[in-house]
């Protein structure tokens, strides 16, 4: 029973056994020896900065624009480069601190709807269609699977991430488990529990939160990973005695609580009693919390819309959200992820998504809202095998299809944020790849155009493809301009000095700079894999997308109570430029 003054935990233990992956090179073997993050050429960064807003500025505002860059470059702008080469020399990712405290840690909004992703799994597709009646033996299995992923890191025997022979960053692999953020009145911390088993002991109990309350049991005994039929006699007792019961406080829910509230709560509930501590730390330092709905979401392999509406912005008691890894579970056997933002980037849980779902595929399915719009579709017709035998980059391809959706929907440009990732560099994690290029519009100007002729139309296309493929080598490299300008005004901040005037420029805000992007974007891998995040800004819309050979799959979100808005007039302009675009190649063919 839960008293007022604690929060009870009801523990249990197991038995039993099970293997992992191997792979000659240990997974953080090349964390010690990987570059550090170049801050880039000053001169280089506002030029493309200019560029950038070009799309957005008739010609009066881009020449004010011009003057004012050019007065930043040569006065207050180079002072702040210098000292901002100066803090790079002593660090081997100037940005890590500023970006985790700035982007995550000191935002007071919500961060459970604001900044967490989420995304259903992909197991409906095969051998999981939705069942009622499914849900503890399924979730046993999905557990499973991932507990047998948190032992391929704690042995360090996940693959190191290449491309090509070059090693990517894993460290953001630390913090998929046993990771929790924690509120603070001005600035909330990231506590991580995880240790490889070289490095000494980890937490081995998972989370699971029912009915509004909160249980623990281990995963191990006798230095065995336990069975799924152990664990679903666990999930099976939990499950019988919540519902056998009156519900209990859920005191999950105050994670979704503003911040500093959020902040205050927890402390109120250790002032109780210091017990309370004891138990918020049990949480925190999980592997994962496991939620048990008795949600039955309606979700086909063509339409996951009110799944991951559920998963983002249901039941606030059945997932913790600061946590890195909530896995959430439904009564008719379906399952989605949540994950706080703040410790490491969406691609991490993507893999162990894949994981877990190939897992799943291979073994046949057994042992051996709100205010917020949510739109998840798939395009059949073609996927990445046609694109790439067209010769275009499919994720190039996709990006410029939503440009062209979002002119046609909205008459103007739309200022887009893509994820470009930067772990060639130490702890490297994200750079910002602003897809609305000059190259762009002039494309979707001509495709509005009924007196331009399909040549015309398609060469410039493929100049829009050439440049979105140079911008992105360029993020990726550490050649971005975004951060850069970040690490400049945050350098300007600690100095003490007033904002420079290219951060309050109209046109810094209008092509998204200060987190400003109609367009929040990212490509979520090439597997079954799928995920969404909110818009970035009230007017504009979140946008994920996985690519595979036959299809490609968008998740797209936007704001009910913006009337400028429509995520389902945006997907399905998107395929209708995927149509556009492949009869252009086809055209020319002739």
């Amino acid at each position: 029973m839960h008293t007022q003054k604690s929060l009870i935990f009801y523990c249990d233990c197991i038995m039993e056994d099970q293997l992992a992956k191997s792979t000659e090179e240990r997974t953080f073997q090349y964390q010690d020896t990987l570059p550090s993050l170049p801050v880039p050429s000053l001169e280089e960064s506002l030029k493309k900065y200019l560029e950038s807003v070009k799309p957005f500025a008739n010609e009066e505002e881009y020449k004010k624009t011009e003057e004012i860059v050019k007065k930043f470059q040569n006065g207050v702008g180079e002072k702040l480069h210098q000292k901002l080469l100066k803090r790079a020399k002593g660090k081997r990712n100037w940005l890590e601190e500023w970006w985790l405290n700035v982007a995550y840690l000191d935002v007071r909004i919500p961060s459970q709807l604001n900044f967490n992703f989420a995304g259903p799994a992909a197991y409906i597709e095969h051998y999981w269609p939705p069942k009622e009646g499914t849900q503890l033996e399924r979730g046993s299995i999905t557990l499973w699977h991932n507990f047998n992923y948190w032992q391929l890191l704690r042995k360090e025997k996940l693959p190191v991430h290449k491309v090509g022979n070059t090693p990517l960053d894993m460290d953001q692999f630390r913090m998929l488990f046993s990771t929790c953020r924690v509120p603070g009145i001005t600035r909330d911390s990231v506590m991580n529990y995880f240790s490889t088993e070289s490095e000494g002991c980890s937490p081995s109990h998972v989370t699971v939160l029912c009915q509004g309350r909160v249980f623990v049991f281990d995963v191990m005994h006798e230095g065995c990973l336990i069975t799924p039929p152990e664990i679903c006699r666990q999930l099976t007792y939990i499950h019988k005695r919540c519902h056998s019961e009156p519900d209990g406080p859920g005191i999950a829910a105050l994670t979704s609580e503003e911040r500093t509230q959020w902040a205050k709560a927890r402390e109120y509930l250790i002032g109780l009693d210091p017990q309370n501590l004891t138990m918020l730390e049990k949480i925190q330092s999980s592997i994962l919390v496991y939620g048990m709905s008795d949600g039955s979401p309606h979700v086909t392999p063509e339409d996951y819309s009110q799944v991951t509406a559920m998963i983002l912005t249901g039941d606030p008691t059945v997932l913790w959200g600061d946590k890195s890894y909530n896995l959430i579970s439904f009564s008719n056997g379906v399952f989605g992820c949540n994950g706080d933002h703040a410790p490491y980037d969406g691609m991490i849980m993507i893999n162990v998504s894949r994981y877990v779902d190939e897992k799943i595929f291979e073994n046949e399915g057994k042992w051996k809202a709100s205010d917020l719009d949510i739109v998840v579709y798939a395009f059949t017709p073609f996927g990445k095998k046609l694109t790439k035998k067209k010769m275009l980059h499919p994720d190039t391809f996709v990006q410029l299809a939503l440009q062209l959706a979002y002119y046609r929907l909205h008459g103007r440009p739309g200022c887009c944020y893509e994820t470009a990732m930067t772990r060639y560099f130490y702890h490297g994690r994200t750079e910002t790849m602003r897809s609305c290029t000059v190259e762009a519009v002039r494309w979707c100007q001509s495709m509005q155009d009924p007196y331009a002729h399909l040549h015309e139309r398609r060469q410039k296309m493929l100049q829009a493809f050439a440049k979105h493929n140079e911008m992105m080598k360029d993020c990726s490299n550490g050649k971005g301009f975004d951060r850069h300008l970040l690490g400049l005004s945050l350098i300007a901040k600690e100095e003490g000095l007033p904002v420079p005037e290219i951060f309050t420029d109209p046109l810094f805000s209008k092509s998204g700079g200060g987190g400003n992007f109609v367009l929040s974007t990212s490509l979520v891998g090439y597997s079954r894999t799928r995920g969404l995040v909110v818009p970035m800004v009230h007017n504009g819309y979140g946008f994920f997308y996985n690519i595979r050979d036959d299809r490609f799959v968008v998740s797209c979100t936007a704001w009910k109570s913006c009337a400028e808005t429509d995520a389902e007039k945006l997907v399905q302009l998107v395929f209708h430029a995927f149509h556009d675009m492949m009869q252009l190649m086809n055209t020319a063919q002739l």
